[in-house]
């Protein structure tokens, strides 16, 4: 088979010669062949296309985090080549909900020898995707700081998450699933394909990357160690402060602008957005013990 390695070289705050040298020696002796393309931070859709296009990989991998992911997986949708994860970033939120290893050794194991497992994808404004976790609010703000200042690694997130709670604002929104329209007043609006952050912190404990549907989490007042709980390993599900609606689509409106991201990427500030449950549209290669 041929693997097409899409390598981000800056994510996860250093470079990628390891996990370049991994995927080298990995293959030195075998019968498949892997070829690697580099992104560069500006034209990367078009690399990872131009590279699909001309090699006809039988596997794509993405080597980097949430964000080099969903750029891989946007060019795999409903083409059913199937995606594997080496995870390279800051953020891997995804590779842990699959169950990826960390060690560069053990994860290629998995892009050759893993199995195929259909993942939902919510088709986001009709224009964008997200496979992992979008949010509006509070997260999307530690993004745009974590962006704007090239912090990198779990210090500078952490920087961000700092600077964010001495800014922190409230919104009022208004969320129509179809079956009901809510309106609350919330610091984050999470749209949940997953469970978890890419720091481990789970927000959504009945998650399911192929269960057809996503969960809108809404975060409502909360103390600010409750806050800062929320973003490290922190299990903060409490009906006082939290609430998760199951949903196939939804509009969501802001009474002001407010801070957006997809998976790990700052999009801007919104007052509208709609989203749609797309299922099993991206095929992803996972290790065989993954219940599916």
């Amino acid at each position: 088979m041929t693997f097409l390695f899409a390598i981000n070289p800056v994510s996860g705050g250093k470079g990628k010669t390891d996990w370049t040298m991994g995927i080298k020696n990995y293959f030195a002796n075998s019968t498949h062949v892997a070829e690697l393309r580099y992104l560069d931070g500006k034209t990367d859709a078009q690399i990872v296309s131009q590279a699909i296009d001309e090699l006809k990989p039988d596997r794509v991998v993405a080597v980097g985090g949430d964000g080099t992911l969903k750029i891989v997986a946007e060019q795999l949708v409903d083409t059913g080549i199937p995606l594997g994860i080496l995870p390279a970033g800051s953020a891997n939120g995804t590779a842990r909900e699959l169950g990826i290893p960390a060690a560069i050794q053990e994860s290629l194991d998995v892009v050759v020898n893993g199995k195929l497992k259909a993942v939902d994808l919510i088709a986001i404004n009709d224009n964008d995707i997200c496979l992992h976790l979008s949010d509006i609010g509070l997260n999307a703000q530690v993004v745009r700081y974590y962006e704007k200042n090239n912090w990198r690694g779990m210090f500078g997130y952490f920087r961000s998450v700092l600077k964010t709670l001495r800014k922190r604002r409230q919104l009022r929104v208004e969320i129509d699933t179809g079956e009901e329209c809510i309106q609350r007043i919330a610091f984050m609006i999470v749209l949940a394909n997953a469970r978890m952050y890419g720091t481990g912190a789970v927000i959504n404990p009945d998650g399911d990357l192929s269960d057809g549907r996503f969960e809108v989490v809404i975060f409502r007042r909360m103390h600010l160690w409750g806050i800062i709980k929320l973003f490290w390993r922190y299990r903060p599900f409490d009906p006082k402060y939290i609430e998760i609606i199951p949903a196939t689509s939804v509009t969501i409106e802001t009474h002001r602008r407010a801070y957006f991201q997809i998976d790990g990427e700052y999009r801007g500030r919104i007052t509208r957005l709609d989203a749609r449950i797309r299922p099993g549209a991206v095929t992803m290669l996972v290790p065989p013990d993954v219940s599916m």
